[in-house]
């Protein structure tokens, strides 16, 4: 898939792997609505991927992005910028459990190009026992993992695969769909019961999406990051931080999100990969706590 004169929409891209990856695809040539929350700082994200697409370059940026929230959407967006050498970038608030809103996201998304790129990486990491010191969990807590990390990507997929699907084929190809789960969903820790099941839900749900999406020339994928540099860490001590970096095999640190960011090009790019999830961890398996 050639990036250079596409649309794509990225979610949860006010920071972290999202504004990577949004960052990433800009420099690359693709015009990209960033989706996040209204109080994410979209805008300055917008502006700050648009600025770095001008130079043809790329930028190392650290955080997982968080929604969940009601987002205060009419369907306009800011304009982010325009790059000479890169795509253009805009920003859409949106919450990606409403309906509505993902709707309104895909259009903007549409109106700079083909749609043909998404990538999903709005999630929330909420720990939480199944029973707990107070007892047991709230019921409303783990379903508010699942709905946002589950149900919000299976919203963005089924709604932008319904847009993608209207595009003139490139070639072999329509559209690529990228999702992110989490080494959790194989590694699940004590206290995660509510993030490893809608982890391991976006996983579970690859393959067959990717089966039904083929006759429309669609592709679907999914990444399982394992520890990386995000807003939860960065709240951690240095030397919290450091040891858990230690944790993983090779390289012994935490991943930078522009790693994530460059394994979503590669996908893009390479029409062979399909159905699949890739742990891109350093080879580290989770301890139980």
């Amino acid at each position: 898939m050639r990036i250079a004169g596409a649309a794509a929409l990225v979610t949860g891209a006010a920071s972290g792997l999202g504004l990577a990856t949004a960052t990433a695809l800009a420099a690359a040539g693709a015009s990209v609505v960033l989706v996040d929350l209204p109080d994410s700082g979209g805008d300055a994200a917008a502006a700050q991927v648009a600025s770095t697409a001008e130079l043809g370059g790329t930028a190392e940026l650290g955080g997982t992005a968080e929604l969940g929230g009601t987002a205060e959407l009419g369907g306009t967006a800011e304009l982010g910028g325009t790059a000479e050498l890169g795509g253009t970038a805009r920003f859409v608030p949106a919450d990606v459990t409403d309906e509505r809103d993902v709707r309104a996201a895909v259009e903007a998304a549409a109106t700079l190009g083909p749609l043909r790129i998404v990538v999903n990486c709005a999630g929330i990491a909420t720990p939480g026992r199944a029973v707990g010191r107070s007892g047991a969990l709230p019921l409303a807590d783990f379903e508010r993992v699942v709905r946002v990390n589950l149900v919000g990507t299976f919203n963005v997929v089924r709604l932008a695969a319904e847009r993608m699907r209207t595009e003139p084929a490139l070639g072999e190809e329509r559209g690529v769909i990228v999702n992110t789960a989490s080494i959790a969903a194989f590694d699940g820790q004590i206290g995660q019961p509510a993030y490893a099941a809608s982890k391991a839900g976006v996983a579970g749900m690859t393959l067959p999406l990717a089966r039904e999406f083929a006759s429309h020339l669609i592709r679907v994928m999914t990444i399982a990051p394992g520890i990386f540099e995000t807003p939860m860490l960065a709240g951690l001590p240095a030397e919290a931080q450091h040891s858990l970096g230690a944790q993983v095999p090779h390289p012994a640190r935490l991943g930078h999100p522009d790693e994530f960011a460059a394994l979503v090009r590669a996908i893009v790019e390479n029409p062979m990969l399909n159905g699949e999830t890739i742990r891109l961890d350093g080879a580290i398996r989770m301890a139980p706590r």
